[in-house]
């Protein structure tokens, strides 16, 4: 049983991490909403070619652009996506 609490312990902490992580992204972006309505507009400016903007370029750009991993631009674009302009697709 003691086996198996050290790595639950770990595993805790790195999750915990991982939110925070996500956490501070998020806050970034709430922080900053001219950010966010710049990231929309390229959203927009990708809908305007029947192109997604949870799209495979969409989140390569984002990834790119903030440096960060690419599940975090997707994370980031739809937290955007819902709270700055919902209207994209």
């Amino acid at each position: 049983m003691n086996g198996f609490l050290l790595p639950l312990v770990f595993i805790s902490f790195a999750i915990n991490l991982e939110a925070m992580a996500q956490s501070r992204l998020l806050e970034s972006v709430k922080r900053n909403p001219d950010e966010a309505k710049s990231i929309c507009q390229d959203f927009s400016e990708l809908n305007k070619n029947n192109i997604s903007a949870a799209s495979p370029e969409s989140i390569q750009k984002i990834s790119t652009q903030k440096n960060i991993s690419e599940v975090d631009a997707e994370i980031l674009s739809m937290y955007i996506r819902g709270l700055y302009c919902p209207e994209t697709f």
